[in-house]
């Protein structure tokens, strides 16, 4: 099943569009007016996110894992990312 989020983070707007499939991310795809630095590091998130449990602690820990990497965005927080995926939950 294909669902959408659209977060407004304080500095930005995330759009995500996910593949999901029994409660897991089969596919992410994240767009938006935001940047990310590296910037080839968003397709990297994405694929970091498929086969994730869309559950709260499941989202927050490979996005916290993929932050770790010293992967930066400026202005939003890894919390404004969680959010953003955690919103296909409820098509927000």
């Amino acid at each position: 099943m294909i669902v959408h989020s659209l977060y407004k983070a304080p500095k930005g707007l995330i759009r995500i569009e996910a593949d999901l499939d029994s409660g897991v991310l089969a596919s992410v795809r994240i767009t938006g007016d935001f940047f990310m630095v590296p910037e080839e590091s968003i397709s990297a998130l994405e694929r970091h996110l498929e086969g994730v449990r869309l559950d709260q602690g499941s989202v927050s820990k490979a996005i916290d894992d993929f932050y770790s990497s010293g992967v930066e965005t400026p202005m939003l927080g890894r919390d404004d990312m969680v959010k953003a995926v955690m919103g296909v939950s409820s098509g927000s």
